[in-house]
């Protein structure tokens, strides 16, 4: 008996260059993805992949989890509580979200920092400079006063 996609002419499934066309990424993103568990597909008897239709919309998950600075073994693990066999749901990506929003806060906050300490870098590597935090946090030589302390000899 055939589905309804099936009797509508819609294949119950897609092939790996199908889904690579729908989703906007590379077959080899896929092939990535697939090896890394974020994604399965099943095996035709010519050995050819074929992906559940709700593979596009995890893929669309991946990807937008990426864009925002989500690590792939953040989203991995995110995707490891959803069934494997449904698409994301809005209130899954909801859920997970909100689990990635303090993290991601941090990660600002860090940036922040880092863009108001620039100032004070002037780029010269110079490792002895009286207020540089960024190049050499824990200089001790600094409080020496700035400018170079220590002289190589050559023979």
């Amino acid at each position: 008996m055939k589905t309804r996609l099936e009797q509508a002419g819609v294949a119950p499934t897609l092939s790996v260059g199908e889904v690579a066309r729908r989703a906007g990424v590379s077959v080899s993103a896929l092939h990535f993805y697939e090896a890394r568990g974020l994604i399965s597909s099943d095996r035709t008897q010519g050995n050819q992949r074929r992906f559940a239709r709700d593979v596009l919309r995890r893929v669309a998950f991946i990807r937008v989890a990426q864009r925002v600075g989500i690590a792939l073994a953040d989203i991995a693990a995110a995707l490891a509580t959803l069934p494997a066999s449904a698409a994301p749901t809005r209130a899954d990506w909801a859920r997970l979200s909100a689990a990635w929003r303090a993290d991601l806060d941090e990660r600002i906050a860090q940036l922040k920092k880092l863009r108001d300490t620039l100032d004070d870098c002037i780029g010269c590597g110079c490792l002895s400079i009286d207020r540089c935090r960024l190049r050499n946090p824990a200089d001790k030589l600094a409080e020496q006063g700035a400018g170079p302390r220590r002289l190589w000899v050559g023979r």
